[in-house]
């Protein structure tokens, strides 16, 4: 572990939920949120808080303590309630130095604001689908936000400020059977009363697949039909437009979509 990211003094706040696994449907520990605790281990062993708003007899909960927590708090509320005004009561009464969540949740909404909704109930800044927090100096933290196609941007922002932490992160170690089974999940009254009543009427159902573009292939014979199917897709990659002129960006826009027929052209 190198010493510039651990640091003893440092509190450090992941807030966890209940996954779901995208194939069986089965609960697990989430991906993102995992990678989420993962970091605040690396960062403060010591000083880290695992939280959960929900049910505090969920057993899946304990993959998230697996991981070599001692103690994993929840915040004890009805499943169709509302999170943040209960996460929020809690951590403006010790507000932590760092809080982490992941970008969205696996099951429930998944709207992925919560973040947000809890910098601006909190008024502190929001980072979002960060891959890594490099070091803490002087009271910033120098961050690794996740960019497409691999890409990272180097960050600034002070303390205390919330993190999202993408897929990018580092992976999350293996959950232990025997941690997971001694862990003490330590109950705490929410104290909020926030019932959503939009959630209580959904009917939940399985998701469908979404319709893959179909590449128009313009073969006369079975032979050509026959490579066109097989062929391997080559893709330009696009493009990175990077401090140029608004004129120019935007014109590059435009032209992908008339490319992909969004947009006609009037002509």
């Amino acid at each position: 572990m190198r010493p510039e990211k651990h640091h003893a003094d440092l509190r450090v706040t992941a807030l966890v939920s209940i996954g779901k696994h995208p194939g069986s449907g089965r609960e697990r520990r989430a991906g993102q949120d995992a990678r989420a605790v993962e970091l605040g281990m690396t960062l403060a062993s010591d000083g880290l808080e695992v939280l959960h708003a929900g049910d505090p007899h969920a057993e899946t909960l304990r993959s998230y303590a697996g991981m070599g927590l001692g103690i994993l708090r929840v915040v004890e509320q009805d499943e169709t309630a509302d999170a943040v005004p209960a996460l929020c009561r809690y951590l403006s009464q010790k507000l932590p130095d760092i809080i982490l969540t992941g970008v969205r949740a696996e099951s429930g909404e998944s709207s992925g604001m919560v973040p947000y909704l809890l910098g601006e109930a909190l008024g502190i800044p929001v980072v979002t689908g960060i891959a890594d927090i490099v070091s803490i100096e002087g009271g910033e933290a120098h961050l690794l936000q996740a960019l497409p196609r691999g890409q990272r941007r180097a960050l600034k922002v002070p303390l205390p400020f919330i993190a999202s932490v993408d897929m990018a992160a580092p992976a999350p170690r293996q959950s232990a059977f025997g941690p997971a089974s001694r862990v003490r999940l330590e109950n705490r009254a929410s104290g909020v009363a926030c019932r959503d009543e939009i959630r209580a009427q959904w009917n939940e159902t399985s998701a469908r697949k979404r319709p893959k573009r179909l590449q128009v292939v313009k073969a006369k014979t079975a032979a050509d039909r026959f490579k066109a199917a097989t062929a391997k897709s080559q893709g330009d990659g696009g493009r990175i437009l990077r401090d140029k002129p608004a004129s120019e960006m935007a014109q590059a826009i435009f032209d992908l979509l008339l490319e992909e027929g969004v947009v006609r052209s009037g002509r």
